[in-house]
């Protein structure tokens, strides 16, 4: 015979039942970890606490400054002055697309010479042209990989092999592969943030967890070429009192410790609880954190902040600064939009280059020159790049240059990697890395390396396999590194 409950005893399990239906729908994967012991299990309370890395890491944290659709390395940093001479000239080159489309290799193609001119800079002499006047001044503090290649010709493909390790299957983020092997040393404030991602081209598959655990996913700050005063982390409400804050956060605890007492060890319903309750700790961070009104003018100044060109795009990496001194692990920012064709896709008017280069280079000299005076850029890796690079040839005949994964430049400071320096080359044209190739795995295999984690290592098993960002390839460019 059934016994009846009272009214307040089906409130209060139904409550809970409602709770944990919730949450098991949130955690049902079907996977578990296999990282190595110094990764997993060190805090089983906080899945996002500081974990022990693989090996003494040289850097604590990432900013990624994407340059989202491709800037052209043959007209900014990859100096080929064979292109001067064949300008304008009939030669033959092994074009991405064609290959793609035809299989067809060899295709004739008119040579365009760069439309800036380079010179050398710094100490290091390193050539650079005058799109980035500001960048220039930081080139002693650069690491250059001139014979970066990469997956993927089009710009969908291409976008989620950099953030992803995949050009098609849905994988972690980069972000959250770190995040997921070092935690955060700030519990307060969410350990993997991009600011004004894109919804095209992956979307929030750039910055989401796959099969990893839901508490690893970036939190978006606004979204490509939107308006700063977007800009914000949604649905924080820091109107509310401390003491009300504070109320509910103890409520929020009571109930998730109640649902775990009464559920078997399962970590993943832990890790949900965890980004709940760090999501109201974040009420009284987060807005302060992304609140710039406190920076001097100098400061602001130094960023471009207040000025028409530079204004959106500098207040991104100042807002990059301040959460990489709150201890933010992978910090992306995207100069970029949300079209097809995003902002440095020039295929038939390459001058435009020049108004996407104002936009970004001095804040990104300001961030480093930031960086520097605060003693954030030994430990803080700055890296700067695109899915892919340009053709050093015109596409179609006109005063544009197609995509090109065959050969591009991407530059790293801070963090360890060597400053001035450069390392691998394309062909005289500047179309195919030939010497020094670093693949993107390589890259992303380097960084991890930098931040203490070994790419082999770092590993979640999902569906009876163990993953990494890597896949099955990568290796680490000990030239890059000191």
């Amino acid at each position: 015979m059934l016994t009846p409950l009272s009214r307040r005893d089906w409130l209060s399990q139904s409550g809970c039942g409602f709770g944990s239906l919730a949450l098991t729908a949130l955690g049902s994967r079907n996977s578990r970890v296999v990282g190595s012991d110094s990764l997993m299990g060190t805090n089983k309370a906080n899945t996002l606490a500081a974990k022990v890395p693989h090996h003494t890491p040289k850097a604590k944290r990432v900013i990624f400054l994407f340059m989202q659709g491709g800037v052209s390395q043959v007209d900014s940093f990859d100096y080929k002055p064979r292109l001067n001479v064949d300008d304008g000239k009939s030669r033959s080159f092994d074009d991405a697309r064609v290959i793609a489309k035809t299989g067809m290799r060899g295709s004739s193609q008119r040579v365009m010479k760069p439309l800036w001119k380079f010179a050398q800079h710094g100490q290091s002499g390193r050539w650079a042209s005058d799109l980035f006047p500001e960048m220039n001044r930081f080139v002693d503090d650069m690491c250059f990989a001139h014979a970066m290649h990469t997956e993927g010709v089009a710009h969908g493909p291409a976008t989620l092999f950099l953030h992803c390790g995949s050009t098609n299957f849905i994988r972690p983020s980069m972000g959250s592969w770190i995040l997921y092997g070092l935690g955060t040393p700030n519990e307060n404030l969410p350990g993997f943030v991009t600011i004004g991602p894109s919804s095209g081209n992956g979307g929030p598959r750039n910055y989401g967890t796959a099969f990893l655990p839901a508490t690893f996913q970036g939190t978006p700050i606004g979204k490509a070429g939107g308006n700063p005063s977007e800009f914000v982390i949604k649905n924080l409400d820091s109107k509310l009192s401390e003491k009300a804050r504070s109320d509910r956060f103890g409520l929020l605890r009571e109930l998730h410790a109640e649902r775990l007492r009464e559920t078997s060890d399962d970590g993943v319903i832990e890790a949900i609880a965890n980004s709940y309750e760090l999501a109201w700790r974040m009420q009284g961070n987060a807005p302060d954190v992304l609140d710039l009104s406190g920076e001097t003018s100098k400061i602001k100044a130094r960023y471009g902040i207040g000025e028409k060109a530079t204004d959106t795009f500098g207040r991104q990496c100042l807002m990059a600064r301040r959460l990489c001194e709150q201890g933010v692990r992978f910090i992306q920012v995207t100069y970029g939009d949300n079209s097809a064709n995003p902002a440095w896709d020039q295929h038939s008017d390459l001058p435009k280059h020049g108004n996407h280069a104002k936009a970004v280079d001095r804040p990104i000299a300001g961030l480093l020159a930031d960086l520097k005076e605060r003693g954030l850029l030994e430990d803080t890796i700055v890296w700067w790049g695109g899915e892919f690079g340009r053709t050093p040839y015109a596409q179609d005949n006109g005063t544009g240059r197609d995509h090109n994964p065959g050969g591009f430049t991407v530059w790293l400071a801070g963090g360890g990697f060597k400053p001035g320096f450069a390392h691998g080359a394309t062909d005289e044209h500047g179309a195919k890395a030939i010497e020094g190739k670093v693949h993107m795995h390589d890259l992303h295999a380097t960084i991890l390396h930098q931040l203490g984690l070994d790419h082999e290592r770092l590993t979640y098993r999902y569906a009876g396999r163990d993953f990494r960002l890597t896949d099955i390839h990568g290796r680490v460019v000990k030239e890059l590194v000191g």
